[in-house]
């Protein structure tokens, strides 16, 4: 069984991850109203994922038999002041969650919850992967410069996610 404490901290995370594909949406809206589909289409992909890891969290608390608290989801912003501005909050975003799971190993460490520590590795792994996914979108963004068309060109391979 779990620890109260460390199903309450998965409980939290679960919902982060809840909130950030919400943010990936809120993203996704902005990218098509500004007539960029493939980076509107790469959003809501990434919001897809965002939620596989909300319900990895969630089988998880419930094969350990923790109760699950489904909370509120914060409404994310809606705007941004560019594609390139969008994509630098993706990545600090990313950044922030890293290390939310970084913490939560931690803290699974200290109390010595091995299966908990075993599950958290694939976030780990995983926000390793996000982080630098979303940085390369953000440096082809920042090569691009004022270029429409090398913005087409990385909307169109956008698209291709």
């Amino acid at each position: 069984m779990i620890s109260k404490k460390m199903a309450d901290a998965l409980n939290q995370q679960m919902n982060e991850e809840f909130y950030n594909a919400r943010l990936y949406l809120s993203m996704a809206t902005y990218f098509y109203s500004i007539n960029l589909e493939g980076a509107a289409h790469w959003m809501e992909k990434q919001a897809e994922e965002e939620t596989g890891h909300a319900m990895r969290l969630y089988k998880h608390l419930n094969e350990r038999g923790a109760r699950i608290t489904v909370g509120a989801v914060t409404a994310p912003p809606a705007q941004w002041a560019s594609p390139l501005a969008a994509y630098e909050d993706a990545y600090k975003h990313e950044c922030s969650v890293t290390k939310a799971f970084d913490a939560l190993v931690d803290q699974a460490q200290k109390a010595k919850d091995n299966a908990t520590q075993i599950f958290l590795q694939w976030f780990v792994t995983e926000q390793v992967e996000e982080e630098a996914s979303v940085d390369a979108i953000v440096q082809k963004l920042k090569m691009a410069g004022n270029s429409t068309g090398a913005l087409m060109m990385i909307d169109r391979m956008l698209a291709a996610r």
